[in-house]
């Protein structure tokens, strides 16, 4: 699921395996770019996104479900390192699954307070072995009229364990690597409800990735001199039927990003930027069974 960059360090003129597919091909950014792309990539497709209304539920009912997030293979030009000699196996995992448990508290005043986390144990799935913690804790008013309104803070942190960074020379021997995730963030909400059983809505906020990435090969750490601190969206809409849920949405980070002056020499990233292309737009859906 997280396959990333490495070897920034490795002999430039050992043999080095390049994708068939990927010959011919250059990489998108310059090998520190690319090691920047990868690392902010995966943290940001496992953000823990709303996937439910501005109000999850009425007040003292809950629910249980799992939610399917796909995660949009890299292309070639996005995969590609060391001036496009090499390129690294970051398509393993189409999407990720993850359980999700939400509640509703009782009201205070007008206002519906909720919470929710999900955990990913840490089995083997697709060569590698992560462990995942998300959480969420928000809002939600809903108006006299058709309009509901919320806010919500999430975070998600996750460890992985694998074959993270492929061998440098083609038929060495495989060593683990680890990659450490988070991605923490606000979003503002808002909701349509003047339907029976849909609610679409809109999330909007920002939102800001940290990561490290330990290269079990050559014992290096890959440095993120430019995580992801930018804008995240969501569109998607929520259907609820006696005590089932189900809810999709369209999730981006666009790729405007702030890096700090004095992150990096030279302030070379400083201030506000746009990524050529943008960084992650993906899908996301869920199920639920609702209980009181």
């Amino acid at each position: 699921m997280l396959m990333l960059l490495a070897m920034l360090g490795a002999t430039p003129d050992a043999h080095a395996f390049v994708d068939p597919k990927c010959e011919g091909e250059t990489q998108k950014f310059d090998d520190e770019g690319q090691t920047n792309f990868m690392l902010n990539y995966f943290a940001l497709t496992t953000s823990y996104s709303a996937l439910h209304a501005p109000v999850p539920h009425k007040p003292g009912t809950g629910s249980v479900g799992l939610e399917l997030s796909l995660i949009p293979p890299l292309n070639c030009s996005q995969r590609l390192v060391l001036n496009s000699t090499k390129t690294e196996d970051t398509n393993k995992a189409p999407v990720l699954p993850r359980p999700r448990f939400t509640f509703a508290f009782p009201k205070i005043g007008e206002v519906v307070p909720y919470g929710g986390f999900a955990v990913l144990p840490p089995v083997t799935l697709f060569g590698i072995r992560t462990l995942m913690f998300s959480g969420e804790f928000g809002i939600g008013y809903k108006s006299n009229g058709s309009m509901s309104y919320g806010a919500r803070l999430h975070g998600n942190m996750l460890k992985t364990i694998g074959e993270i960074a492929t061998p440098f020379v083609e038929g060495d021997e495989a060593v683990d690597d680890l990659y450490i995730g988070s991605a923490l963030g606000l979003d503002l909400m808002l909701g349509y409800e003047d339907f029976e059983k849909i609610t679409p809505y809109l999330a909007v906020g920002l939102t800001d990735a940290s990561t490290y990435f330990f290269i079990g090969d050559d014992a290096y750490v890959g440095n993120n001199t430019q995580p992801f601190f930018g804008p995240t969206a969501s569109l998607g809409a929520e259907y609820k039927t006696g005590s089932w849920a189900a809810s999709g949405e369209l999730y981006t980070a666009p790729g405007l990003t702030y890096t700090p002056p004095g992150l990096v020499e030279d302030n070379e990233y400083a201030g506000w930027q746009t990524i050529e292309g943008g960084l992650l737009y993906t899908v996301r859906a869920k199920i639920a069974y609702v209980f009181k």
